[in-house]
């Protein structure tokens, strides 16, 4: 059809044409590849820049909204949501171009096996192999560029997966936090839980509820599950009383020192350790508060460690002291007092709340009298609900011959002193927990006995020796502090020694003079080992402060002296060979007296008549309500509690009634009946008596 020559050249010319088309498709396709990943690069960048400013303003709206606490987790839905189209769109347009050039491929494959069909000549055989091998080649950077577009959405899946990932922990994070710190954020409720002072009562709880509940009575020796449910920043009633109130009962804060509040603690519970420091924060002048030091004494749970540190990093008043090892409560407050650099101290245990206008009235008194060492008016936040029970009693603080701390109400001599019932009252002695003082007088006073182990007896020798070295302790009506009384320490310690003990006889041989032996003749003569008090005894002959009959003669006239009882041993009635007896503890007053055969061993039939008609263990004393003989207090206000022995027919007569004290027919009652001469149910033996003291009592 054609000549030889110029069918060779339609030939080429029609080989040409396909291979043409291979080269400018090759080249619009990598061109688009180009822009391809030049768009995927711009898109992803994009995505980096408005992740930042997303979450730049998620920051911003944090520090706005509230700048105590930060729980809001970043809401980023709508911004995932177009991140996630774009990633739709990238993929389908990648998939696409990875279509077209298998198309391309597949149709020169075509072409070619056609191509070869229609060859007859062997002079293009040469040829054909030339152009075969640079379809192939061609090929292959068509496969290579297949592969660097899957090697692209490989990474930019791994990238999305990296990135869910971290969005997927930050999540997690959060979501913990949020657990851990419950009830962080100031209360919106008004009449949320536990506002103003409230209970919290779980009635009913479910297994899982119950189970929550038991743990935190175990770790906390009260209600944590109650306290949680409860605002850090919950609000409480003002108890105080209107003549508090008055716009000059307290100095100018000007005119006032500020104060440094330690407050030491170990392993206590997140939302009452909080709770304490937010009400001082809240309920406190600024002026007046220098610094917040807590002292953290060897805590192992987690929500004490780090994350306290970064919950109190907000507030540049907060400082965290960390102690390495275990050193219990004394010398923790030590090392808070080391730390502090404000002119007062002021000690708060870490489970308190304060109320409004609480720390004016106390440093007030210190800075009209630097010697005058004052304490709140300690109210009760109940254990079980977290209720806030104050402002229905006020007492004075004193102790027994036992060495325990306790409460009573305040002596005559104490009211007649003070011209207005809400004034300060003068106690011997303070519950040690919650107080304020002048730091260069309780420097002077020699701190603490640094010989003192983990707890006890530090509030009396602080009260002792403020007395008797110069100074002066004080109850403040006007300032009131709540405080959780727990019935047991949630705490164990490793030690074989009987600390409390040990601090009391230390404080006994530097500070109560001969009147040591009344707390030996409870103890027992085996004082064992209770180190060097030289440097005590040196301290206090240094500061020559006065003697504890001092003390007690115009401080504490009050107090039971044993040595001053008109009779003391048990209280036996013959007949029935049967004796008084009774526990003196908390939990036995109020409760009819018991009797038990004789056995001659003191204990709880040890009791002492005093100069004043009672009938006594200690602080508690015999008292006849009309109808049952029980164990209260003593008042020393007779009353109820004077009794009048008669040494000749031996009958014990209550002075009140007039009646006589019986035992029941069948021995297990104490009554109080009318007296009938010679009745054995009524007769009395008080061995130890000095029988002219006691008529001398009955005139």
């Amino acid at each position: 059809m054609f000549p030889r020559r110029h069918r060779n050249v339609v030939i080429k010319f029609v080989l040409f044409i396909p291979l043409l088309y291979l080269v400018t498709s090759y080249l619009i396709g990598s061109d688009e590849i180009i822009k391809d990943e030049l768009s995927v690069k711009e898109n992803t960048s994009e995505e980096t820049v408005h992740e930042e400013k997303v979450m730049q303003n998620n920051i911003n709206v944090k520090k706005k909204n509230d700048k105590d606490i930060v729980l809001d987790a970043p809401l980023m839905q709508q911004d995932e949501k177009e991140h996630d189209e774009l990633s739709i769109n990238q993929e389908d347009k990648r998939d696409q171009i990875h279509n077209e050039k298998e198309n391309q491929i597949e149709k020169k494959n075509k072409e070619e096996k056609e191509n070869k069909e229609d060859l007859e000549s062997k002079d293009n055989i040469g040829e054909m192999l030339v152009k075969k091998e640079k379809d192939n080649k061609d090929i292959k950077e068509i496969q290579s560029e297949i592969e660097q577009i899957d090697k692209i959405n490989d990474n930019i899946n791994q990238k999305k997966k990296i990135k869910e990932l971290d969005v997927k922990n930050e999540q997690e994070k959060e979501k913990q936090e949020e657990q851990n710190q419950l009830v962080l954020a100031p209360p919106q409720d008004p009449n949320g839980p536990g506002e103003m002072g409230k209970p919290v009562k779980i009635d009913n709880p479910d297994a899982e509820t119950k189970k929550k509940i038991d743990l935190g009575w175990k770790n906390n020796a009260f209600n944590q599950y109650a306290s949680d449910l409860i605002s850090v920043h919950r609000s409480l009633p003002d108890i105080r009383n209107e003549w508090c109130k008055a716009p000059d009962r307290n100095l100018p804060v000007n005119k006032m020192q500020a104060t440094s509040i330690v407050i030491c603690f170990h392993n206590e519970a997140w939302s009452t350790l909080l709770r304490t420091v937010h009400s001082v924060l809240n309920r406190s002048p600024a002026d007046l508060v220098h610094e917040i030091i807590l002292v953290d004494d060897a805590s192992d749970m987690d929500h004490v460690k780090d994350e306290l540190d970064r919950y109190m990093s907000q507030y540049p008043k907060v400082k965290i002291v960390r102690v390495a090892e275990r050193v219990g409560l004394i010398r923790a407050r030590l090392t808070g007092a080391s730390q502090a650099t404000a002119p007062v101290l002021t000690y708060l245990d870490s489970h308190c709340e304060c109320t409004e206008g609480w720390l004016e009235p106390l440093l007030d008194r210190i800075a009209r009298d630097p010697t005058t060492v004052v304490c709140p008016v300690i109210d009760v936040l109940n254990e079980d609900t977290l209720a806030y029970q104050g402002g229905a009693y006020f007492a004075v603080g004193g102790f027994d011959w036992n060495l325990q701390f306790n409460w009573h109400s305040i002596p005559e001599h104490e009211r007649k002193r003070r011209s207005h019932s809400f004034e300060p009252a003068w106690s011997p002695t303070m519950a040690g927990g919650l107080f304020s003082i002048d730091r260069n007088f309780f420097e002077k006073l020699g701190a603490y006995d640094p010989g003192f182990d983990i707890w006890g007896a530090e509030n009396l020798e602080m009260s002792f020796k403020t007395w008797m070295c110069g100074g002066t302790l004080e109850i403040v009506p006007c300032s009131h502090v709540g405080h959780i009384f727990r019935k047991r320490s949630p705490y164990k310690w490793r030690s074989a020694v009987n600390v409390l003990k040990r601090n009391s006889i230390r404080l006994a041989e530097v500070w109560m003079d001969e009147y040591k032996q009344y707390y030996y003749d409870r103890i027992g003569t085996n004082l064992g080992d209770f180190g060097d008090v030289s440097s005590r005894k040196a301290l206090r002959e240094n500061l020559k402060c006065k003697s504890f009959k001092w003390y007690l003669d115009n401080v504490y006239p009050e107090l039971f002296i044993p040595g001053e009882s008109l009779a003391s041993g048990d209280v036996k009635n013959p007949w029935s060979n049967y004796c008084i007896d009774s526990g003196a503890k908390p939990a036995d007053l109020h409760k009819p007296v018991k009797l038990w055969p004789c056995h001659n061993q003191g204990g709880n039939q040890y009791w002492m008549l005093s100069k004043n008609g009672e009938l006594r263990r200690d602080d508690a004393c015999l008292d006849f309500d009309g109808t049952n003989v029980i164990l209260y207090s003593c008042h020393g206000a007779k009353g109820n509690q004077w009794w009048a022995y008669n040494s000749s027919d031996k009958t014990m007569r209550h002075a009140a009634s007039r009646k006589c004290l019986a035992i029941s027919g069948d021995k297990k009652k104490l009554e109080v009946n009318e007296c009938v001469p010679n009745n054995p149910k009524q007769v009395w033996t008080l061995p130890n008596y000095d029988q002219n003291q006691i008529k001398k009592l009955n005139k």
